[in-house]
C-alpha cells in the first residue's frame, strides 16, 4: 500500500458528484454499469428500464431511481470501462499507458456504508487500486509468487493507493462511510507475446506445410531425428528475424490503438479557416506523436491512429513532435511556404494533434 501523498489526491478523477451526474444525466446503458451486492450480482432488470431513441427501441439504460434505493440497500454500483467515457480517467489512463508501455483499462466500485461488494476474488492482470472519495477496509492474501502468508489487512482514505499482482485474492468492504475507488487493470504483455509474433513472422514457410511422414508412429527415433532437424532449421530462422523491424512493428501497433483523446475536435474543426501564420497552437494534452520513416513516407503514431504523409515533411513534423507549444510562423524554418504550413496545421488540428489556443478556451 502507498499512502496518499495528500487526501485528495485522486479528486479530479472521480468524485461522488461525477458518479451522481454519470448515473443520472448520460442516459448510462448496461454493460457500461452493473450493481453487486455481497459477492452476487443484481439482476439488469432490476435497475435498468427500456424506452426509444427517435424510432428505434433502447434497453438497458440506467433507472436512477431504482439505483439510488438498491445502493441504499447496500448494492455497489460498478463502472465499467470508464476510461473509454470520462474525460479525467481516461486522460489518466493514456498517460499511464505510454508511461508503462502495457494497455490499461479502469473501472469504478461505489460501495455505501457497511457493504461488501465483490467476494473474495482475484483478477488475471496485474491491479492498482486509487481510492478517489471515503474509506474502506480491504483484506490482500499472497500473490501466487508470494510465500503464504496471513493476510494483510488495510483501511484506505482518499489519496491512498494499493498493488496487486496477478492473481492476487482480495476482498474489500465499508465501515461507516461510503466508498469510491478505481480499479486500474494493467494488462501487461509479456515476452511470450513478442515471441509469438515472431513465431508468426516465420509460419508461412513452405517447409512447415510438409505432411508428417507415413508411418511416423512406428518409427519414433527415425521422426525424432527430423524433427531435430528442423528444429535446428528454425532456431536458425528465429536468429535471422529482424530484431528492430519487430520492435518497430510492435511499437507501431501500441502507440497507434490507444483509446481516443479528442474532446473539442468539432470546435476545433470550426476555427480552421480562421488559422493564420500568427495563431498560437499547443499540443493537446496526452497527445502521441511519434514519427517513423517507411520508404518515401512519413508515418507519424497518435496514440489512437496513425497518418501517411509524404517523407518531405519529416522536418517541420519533428518540430512539431517536439514543441509543447508554438505560433504556426515558428515552422518556417522547416517549411518555408505559408500556404503549405497552414494546409499541414489546419489537418494536425483536425486530427487531434494541435489546439488552436483561443477555440479551445471558447469551447
Amino acid at each position: 500500500m502507498h499512502p496518499a501523498a495528500e487526501p485528495q489526491g485522486f479528486r479530479d478523477l472521480l468524485t461522488l458528484d461525477d458518479v451522481d451526474r454519470i448515473l443520472t444525466t448520460t442516459s448510462l446503458r448496461t454493460p457500461s454499469f452493473r450493481l453487486v451486492k455481497a459477492g452476487e450480482q443484481i439482476p439488469e432488470s432490476a435497475y435498468t428500464r427500456s424506452g426509444r431513441t427517435g424510432s428505434k427501441p433502447v434497453s438497458g439504460m440506467a433507472d436512477p431511481a431504482r439505483i439510488a434505493e438498491l445502493f441504499d440497500g447496500g448494492a455497489t454500483i460498478v463502472l465499467q470501462g470508464l476510461h473509454r467515457n470520462w474525460e479525467p480517467v481516461a486522460a489518466f489512463c493514456r498517460a499511464l499507458e505510454l508511461q508503462l508501455g502495457h494497455p490499461s483499462q479502469v473501472n469504478a466500485y461505489i460501495t455505501p456504508p457497511g457493504a461488501q461488494g465483490l467476494a473474495l476474488h482475484s483478477d488475471p492482470h496485474d491491479v492498482f487500486v486509487l481510492q478517489a472519495f471515503g474509506r474502506k477496509h480491504w483484506e490482500v492474501h499472497a500473490a501466487p509468487a508470494e510465500p503464504e502468508r496471513e493476510p494483510l489487512e488495510a483501511d484506505v482514505g482518499p489519496g491512498d493507493c494499493i498493488y496487486m499482482p496477478t492473481g492476487t485474492p482480495h476482498a474489500a468492504m465499508t465501515g461507516s462511510t461510503l466508498s469510491g475507488h478505481l480499479t486500474i487493470g494493467v494488462h501487461v504483455a509479456r515476452w511470450r507475446d513478442v515471441l509469438a509474433d515472431v513465431w508468426a513472422s516465420l509460419a508461412d514457410d513452405p517447409a512447415l506445410d510438409e505432411p508428417l511422414p507415413v508411418g511416423w508412429t512406428r518409427d519414433p527415433t527415425g521422426f525424432a531425428a527430423l524433427l531435430q532437424t528442423r528444429l535446428v532449421t528454425l532456431g536458425s530462422a528465429v536468429a535471422r528475424v529482424d530484431a528492430d523491424g519487430m520492435t518497430d512493428a510492435r511499437i507501431r501497433r501500441f502507440l497507434s490503438t490507444r483509446a481516443p483523446l479528442l474532446r473539442g475536435v468539432l470546435v476545433q474543426g470550426q476555427a480552421l479557416e480562421a488559422i493564420g501564420d500568427e495563431t498560437a497552437l499547443t499540443r493537446r494534452p496526452g497527445s502521441v506523436c511519434e514519427l517513423r520513416r517507411d520508404g518515401e513516407r512519413l508515418i507519424v503514431l497518435l496514440g489512437d491512429r496513425r497518418l501517411d504523409m509524404p517523407g518531405w515533411l519529416e522536418p517541420v513534423m519533428r518540430v512539431v513532435a517536439s514543441s509543447d507549444r508554438m505560433a504556426v510562423r515558428d515552422l518556417a524554418t522547416a517549411l518555408a511556404d505559408p500556404a503549405s504550413r497552414l494546409v499541414l496545421v489546419r489537418r494536425l488540428v483536425r486530427e487531434g494533434l494541435l489546439l488552436t489556443e483561443t477555440a479551445w478556451l471558447d469551447g
